[in-house]
């Protein structure tokens, strides 16, 4: 196999170990998602309660698994982050989160194909001194018959997660040398359903 001119680190996530959140489990990740949700800056924003949580499978990178969430609240607002944490000998440890919120919802964009959330956890120095933005990135697929997603830098797959319950998790190198992540669904056959950018285009 010939040298590449993309060397970038890839798949350095370990794939999702445990199902969905549930049970007990469940409820310690949701004390700390929500104590992340009331310190949410909300511009003066009565964004509301957060109702159920939906748990994205976990990734764990770095020495630390990463658990994302998507709540909506009864003002008609979206909350989304993640929990993570350490695992140590006695079990998970050194528990954080974050959380954040938007007005854009899935229901008000029938263009989209994919329902994205991201934010940054790392940063990978590569050649020169450039580096990669490690981002998870976590979304439902918004069309029916997806079975995979990869999450590709200039066409080079990086990272893949099977759907689970329609939901993926992801963590790829961003932004690395003027490339920029796409992430695309997957039919079973291989066959490329969708593609969305992390960036919002701007219309003409």
């Amino acid at each position: 196999m010939p040298p590449t001119d993309r060397f970038v680190i890839s798949f350095a996530a370990e794939p999702p170990q445990e199902g969905l959140p549930y049970g007990r489990w469940a409820e310690t990740l949701k004390g700390h998602f929500l104590a992340a949700c009331r310190e949410i800056d909300s511009e003066g924003e009565d964004i509301g309660e957060p109702g159920e949580i939906a748990w994205f499978p976990d990734r764990t990178y770095a020495g630390r698994t990463y658990v994302p969430a998507v709540a909506r609240t009864e003002e008609g607002y979206e909350l989304f982050g993640h929990v993570s944490f350490s695992e140590g000998s006695s079990g998970p440890s050194d528990f954080a989160a974050s959380a954040d919120f938007t007005s854009e919802l899935a229901e008000a964009n029938p263009d989209w194909k994919l329902d994205l959330n991201d934010e940054v956890i790392g940063s990978w120095r590569g050649e020169l001194g450039n580096r990669a933005e490690m981002t998870l990135v976590w979304g439902v697929p918004m069309i029916a018959g997806g079975t995979l997603v990869t999450a590709e830098l200039a066409n080079l797959a990086v990272d893949q997660c099977e759907l689970s319950d329609q939901r993926f998790t992801l963590i790829a190198p961003d932004n690395y040398r003027s490339d920029f992540l796409e992430i695309k669904l997957w039919s079973k056959n291989g066959d490329e359903l969708a593609r969305e950018s992390l960036y919002v285009e701007d219309d003409e």
